[in-house]
């Protein structure tokens, strides 16, 4: 198990790190994670690109069959589905695992039909902007938005300079309280747009927006003993330290304590996908710049074989109780609900739902979506999060939001999961 396979200690003493390259982590610890977001893939299910992005980063088996199959799948559903549902964000997330795979994302070729995916990324980032300027959000997140930018930039596309500068003022803005992923995800952008940037004026606000995150990054690290945000958000903050290493120079960045906070059992396919680059001294911003003929081999070796699953069938798991309540104090006709329902130690919160939603389907039904986080809670008792209204359907345990996805989150015994109908 990767959560294992390195004390902290000896974690630490192997981190390798130089003015130049940055920080790498252990070979075999980045073997084993890779290896455990390739055993991730599930062949009945969409693929998602940013596994694909993360193994040719990390060095992946570009000839093995999972490659393959994730390349074609991403090109296939970006012909069918990107000019209709797909957001800007899942677009942009298509362009970058393409050209991470050496594709052109100008012609993706895919059923019979070539797609010019830029084009589509342009109009939807236009989108977002429109709706930024005439209302002071985006059409879908501020994260998306920085995504697309980022894609744009890399695909040297044009059109990301004008993004940029509304990127970097709502990240300075006082009003605007960022997430971790979101200010990460801007300041890989920003840290493209920068290269290419004339003006002197916007150079200047890129360079004190890049500037602001990074330090706050630095600064978390250190009172926390690096941690920054959660284990879900540090693989991006990895990934903006490791792509930012000159706006916050002289200042140093203590590589080696952050990557011990993520020496953790990880499960979650995303967030291995976001952490496994930084491990490797790279980021999203690499993606234009690799050799795919030579990438394959940075980790030649396959000595480290995938750990067998163990079977549970059969072995009897103590049962545990978790509470359960739904409330909505925000839209229609308020309501709240409790109850207690009874499942294996070790379930998942969706396990937790599902009981509820069998034992007392006209209160506690659900629905869900599949996204690249795994199932997204859309809908409670039939009332469904808005992105017009901006509203979503949120958990919490004692009164924190959960860090973890409902299809993730193990409840203990006796714990009282709220799902709150909230806004962002």
């Amino acid at each position: 198990m990767f959560g294992t396979a390195l004390g902290i200690g000896v974690l630490l003493a192997l981190v390798g790190c130089t003015a130049t390259e940055g920080c790498v982590a252990p070979q075999d610890m980045v073997s084993q994670l890779l290896q455990r977001l390739e055993g991730s893939v599930n062949f009945e299910e969409a693929a998602n690109p940013s596994v694909l992005l993360a193994m040719n980063l990390a060095g992946g088996d570009s000839d093995g069959p999972i490659h393959k199959w994730l390349l074609q799948e991403i090109k296939e559903e970006a012909v069918r589905r990107a000019q209709k549902d797909m957001t800007s964000g899942q677009v942009a997330l298509h362009v970058l695992a393409l050209l991470s795979s050496c594709q052109d994302p100008q012609h993706v070729h895919a059923l019979e039909q070539t797609l010019d995916l830029i084009r589509v990324l342009q109009q939807k980032t236009d989108e977002e902007m429109a709706k930024l300027e005439a209302e002071g959000v985006p059409n879908t997140t501020l994260y998306s938005l920085a995504l697309d930018t980022l894609a744009l930039c890399l695909a040297e596309a044009g059109g990301a300079q004008g993004p940029s500068v509304a990127l970097a003022k709502q990240l300075l803005s006082p009003e605007r309280h960022l997430s971790v992923d979101t200010r990460a995800m801007v300041a890989l952008a920003l840290s493209c747009v920068y290269n290419y940037v004339e003006l002197q004026d916007v150079q200047q606000l890129l360079q004190q927006a890049l500037w602001t995150v990074s330090n706050s990054f630095l600064d978390e690290q250190e009172k926390r003993n690096g941690m920054i945000g959660n284990i879900y958000s540090m693989g991006l903050a990895l990934q903006a330290l490791e792509a930012t290493r000159k706006f916050y120079a002289p200042r140093k960045w203590d590589c080696a304590q952050a990557f011990s906070v993520v020496y953790a059992d990880y499960q979650q396919p995303m967030a291995m996908a976001q952490v496994l680059p930084a491990l490797v001294g790279r980021s999203y911003l690499d993606v234009a710049g690799l050799d795919c003929a030579a990438t394959k081999d940075m980790f030649p070796s396959r000595q480290l074989p995938l750990s067998p699953k163990l079977g549970t069938r059969g072995i009897p798991r103590a049962s545990i109780q978790v509470h359960y309540s739904i409330t909505n104090k925000l839209q229609g006709k308020h309501f709240h609900y409790s109850t207690t329902v009874t499942v294996p130690s070790g379930s998942t919160l969706l396990r937790v739902m599902e009981v509820a939603a069998e034992e007392n389907p006209q209160t506690f039904s659900f629905q869900t979506e599949q996204t690249s986080w795994g199932p997204y809670v859309t809908s409670i008792h039939g009332l469904a999060g808005s992105k017009d209204d901006r509203t979503y359907w949120q958990f919490l345990s004692a009164g924190n939001a959960l860090e973890e996805g409902v299809g993730t989150y193990k409840p203990h015994d006796g714990e009282h999961i709220q799902a709150i109908f909230s806004t962002y």
